[in-house]
Formats: C-alpha cells, sequence, structure tokens
C-alpha cells in the first residue's frame, strides 16, 4: 500500500526512540559527574532517577500524543494547550536547541572517538571538518527517499544495542583488575544525593536522556499513533535506562575515576584500561560509528518541527514543502546548515549545560500541560491514558523542577542565557504576528 510506504514503522519509531537517547550524553557525561560525585551509589542513582524522571515523562508525553497525533512533538502539545505563540516558542527551541545542538555534539564526539582511532595528535580542523561532513551527508540522506533512512535508522540501533552490550560484558571479563567502587549506600551518600552537585548532575544526565520523547514528533507518519506511541515511548525508554546503567556502572569498574575526571571520552578510556591500546583504538571506531544512529535519528525527527511551523504560519510555508516521497526537505536542509554552524563555531562544553536547562524546562512545561489538557478537555477522546496518573506527572515535575532550581543557583550564566533564548523565540513570533497583521485585515 503507498499509505505504508509513506508511514514509518513502528521499529523504525521504535530506534528513533532509542538511537535519540544512546549517544553523545552517556559517552561524555560522566566525566563531568565526576568533578563533585565520585562514590558509586550517587553516580549509578543520578541514572536511575534520571531514567525514572524519563519514563514518568514518556508515559505522559504517551498520553498526549495518543491524544493529539499530530506531528511536532512540543510544538503541537504547547500550541494546543496553552497558545500557539508558546507552542511556536517550543518549535523554535526543538529546531534550534533541541535537535541542532545535539546533532552538532554528537558529530563532535563523533570526529572525536574516530580521530581518537587513528591518529596520536589532536587536530581541531580535523574534527571540524569529519563533523560537518557526518551532518551534511546524513542530511542528504534523509532528505532523499524515506524507505531508505528508515532502513539505515534500524539497522545502526540495532547495532548500536548489541555493541553496547558486547562491550559491557567484554570489558568486564577482559579488564586485569576491576576497581574498588561500592555501589550499595554507604554513610555520607544521603548528603550527597541532596546536594546542590547531584542536582546539577542530573542535568547532565536528563540530557543523555533526551530523546525520550522523539516518536512525537513523527506522530502523523506512524500508521496507527494512537496504538502505536505509547509503548513505543515507555518501552523505548526502558530499555535505554538498563543501557545506561550497565554502561556507567562498566566504566566505573574498569577505569580509574582519576583519569576520567573533566573527560569527554570517558568510553575511549574504559577500554584503554580494559584491553589495552590496541582495544582503546577498535573501540574509538566502534563508538563512533554508534554515534551515525543517533544523528541519524535526530536528522529524521527535528525537521518534522520546522514542517509543523510551516504549516501553521505564512512566514515559515517554504519548510512545510515535501518532496514526492512525502519528506521535508527543505526543512531537513535548514537544520542541517544550523548544526553545522554550531560545528564550526562552538565548543562540546559551551552548549552541554545550557541546552540540557532548556530542553528540561520545555519538557516540565509540557508534562505541567497534561494536568490542564485533562482539566480542560475531560471529554477528549484519549486512546491512552498515563497509568497511575497524576503520580508519572507529579515525579516528573518534582524531579525536573528541583533540577531546574538548583541549576538556576548554581549555573546562572547557562540559566539566563537560555531564558534569554526563549525569550527571543517569544519576541521573533511577535513580530511575525505584528507584521503579518496588516496583510490579514486586507484579506479579510
Amino acid at each position: 500500500m503507498d499509505n505504508g510506504n509513506r508511514n514509518f514503522s513502528a521499529l523504525t519509531a521504535f530506534c528513533i526512540i532509542v538511537a535519540n537517547m544512546v549517544g553523545t550524553g552517556v559517552f561524555t557525561s560522566l566525566g563531568f559527574q565526576l568533578y563533585d560525585l565520585q562514590t558509586g551509589f550517587p553516580l549509578i542513582m543520578l541514572w536511575v532517577i534520571g531514567g525514572l524522571a524519563a519514563l514518568c515523562g514518556a508515559m505522559c508525553y504517551a498520553e498526549l500524543g495518543a491524544a493529539l497525533p499530530r506531528s511536532g512533538g512540543e510544538y503541537n502539545f504547547l500550541s494546543h494547550i496553552y497558545h500557539p505563540g508558546v507552542g511556536f516558542v517550543g518549535g523554535w527551541i526543538s529546531a534550534l536547541i533541541g535537535f541542532s545542538a545535539p546533532i552538532a555534539l554528537a558529530a563532535m564526539t563523533f570526529s572525536a572517538y574516530f580521530r581518537s582511532a587513528f591518529l596520536s595528535a589532536d587536530f581541531i580542523w580535523v574534527d571540524r571538518y569529519l563533523a560537518a561532513s557526518l551532518v551534511i551527508g546524513l542530511g542528504l540522506l534523509h532528505a532523499g527517499r524515506r524507505r531508505a533512512g528508515g532502513q539505515l535508522q534500524i539497522a545502526f540501533t540495532l547495532l548500536k544495542i548489541g555493541v553496547i552490550l558486547g562491550f559491557c560484558f567484554a570489558a568486564i571479563f577482559s579488564s586485569p583488575a576491576l576497581q574498588p567502587i561500592q555501589f550499595f549506600p554507604a554513610p555520607g551518600d544521603g548528603t550527597a544525593m541532596t546536594s546542590a552537585a547531584f542536582a546539577v548532575s542530573l542535568i547532565y544526565v536528563s540530557y543523555a536522556y533526551t530523546g525520550w520523547n522523539a516518536a512525537t514528533y513523527i506522530s502523523s507518519e506512524l500508521g496507527s499513533p494512537q496504538r502505536d506511541l505509547p509503548r513505543i515511548l515507555v518501552f523505548g525508554t526502558l530499555l535505554v535506562m538498563m543501557l545506561y546503567i550497565a554502561l556507567n556502572a562498566v566504566f566505573l569498574l574498569v577505569a580509574p575515576i582519576d583519569l576520567m575526571v573533566g573527560k569527554v571520552e570517558v568510553g575511549i578510556i574504559a577500554a584503554r584500561s580494559a584491553f589495552g591500546d590496541i582495544g582503546a583504538k577498535l573501540a574509538g571506531f566502534v563508538l563512533a560509528t554508534l554515534l551515525i544512529s543517533t544523528i541519524s535519528a535526530m536528522t529524521i525527527a527535528g525537521p518534522r518541527v520546522l514542517q509543523m511551523i510551516g504549516e501553521d504560519i505564512p512566514s515559515f510555508k517554504m519548510l512545510a514543502r515535501t518532496n514526492i516521497d512525502g519528506v521535508p526537505s527543505r526543512a531537513i536542509y535548514l537544520q542541517t546548515g544550523i548544526s553545522v554552524f554550531f560545528v564550526s563555531t562552538s565548543s562540546f562544553e559551551s552548549v552541554l549545560v545550557f541546552s540540557g536547562f532548556t530542553l528540561a524546562f520545555m519538557s516540565f512545561l509540557t508534562v505541567g500541560g497534561l494536568f490542564i489538557l485533562r482539566w480542560r478537555e475531560p471529554d477528549l477522546e484519549r486512546p491512552y491514558r498515563a497509568s497511575f496518573y497524576p503520580i508519572p506527572g507529579l515525579i516528573y515535575l518534582s524531579l525536573t523542577g528541583w533540577t531546574l532550581g538548583f541549576v538556576l543557583q548554581e549555573k546562572p550564566v547557562e540559566a539566563l542565557l537560555s531564558i534569554a533564548f526563549i525569550m527571543t523565540g517569544a519576541a521573533v513570533y511577535m513580530a511575525i504576528k505584528f507584521f503579518a497583521k496588516p496583510a490579514d485585515n486586507t484579506a479579510s
């Protein structure tokens, strides 16, 4: 059926969820967490609590996605629940921060890992060239035929899951000596888990889990979104949570903490400790290859936000245009261009906390919208209702709100930059409406 060719399968959407999450964050953020937290239980609990928050958020998004089955993610939800202006700001953030910046970060991590497998020295221009080339290549691929992009996504994601599991088992059994790290509660762990350092570290973890909502960006392109979306979101998030806990436990078991503090390439360090230099080079090549599916997944999902904005706002109608296969190719080209700009001009550290805070704030607003929608539209058809409502929403809002508060206190520069970026999106929307008003009056 033609309709089947123009829709993503549930398996493709599931792979998009997994690939969006398992990317830059889990392979880089442990080094930043180790600045202030260096005992096993709090470090593992970061990933457990972050996974719990993501799972609760996924359950809430699943209800919203089933009740409002249109592509666009936060843009669609916030426009319906609050106001089209709030939805525009959500789309603004998704396009410029939610996807373009993480694509750039993933590509920069890819180039650093790939280079470490073949070159002994650091060459910034090589990193930037490799990263930009990968972003452009995947952008061109996904701007073409849908079937080719979907098959690539499934293949790379299944490969990623297999390699991570294989790495965990091989590292444990090949390591000359495991580190004396304790994963059970110890005196002082309770204090550590209520500290500002723990809350700020949750931002790194929440960034690593970013992507649990990715399938909501392609809802309109699923065959049965009301049936498939809840399962895709919940089971995808559960799988990634288990992978994250296992991977970070292995990193801590095989590599000395002092070697990983402040380092981005913790995967390489762990591989070198477990397998030696040759094994580390091979691991660098393999881990770099795994990041291709992350960039691919975000290249699929992100432009659908721009497409929805183009359908709703005449000033951006060019972004809504699709090719013969129904793919929003112009939106893909735009997102690819923004990502290349980030690769060319930004450092890894300069966008991590900033983007994590911004995305956490928008998901906080969206999950809060579930309560508003239940109250305002009690008769709205809901093919899926969040289990144990309102507990998942309250857990997500509590954990995310607590984290945002501490980041605002401990990292005010990044938090204020995030708020300024949000306000810029609001200003752009107001300008569009202002300048479009005379034309609307003439038409009427």
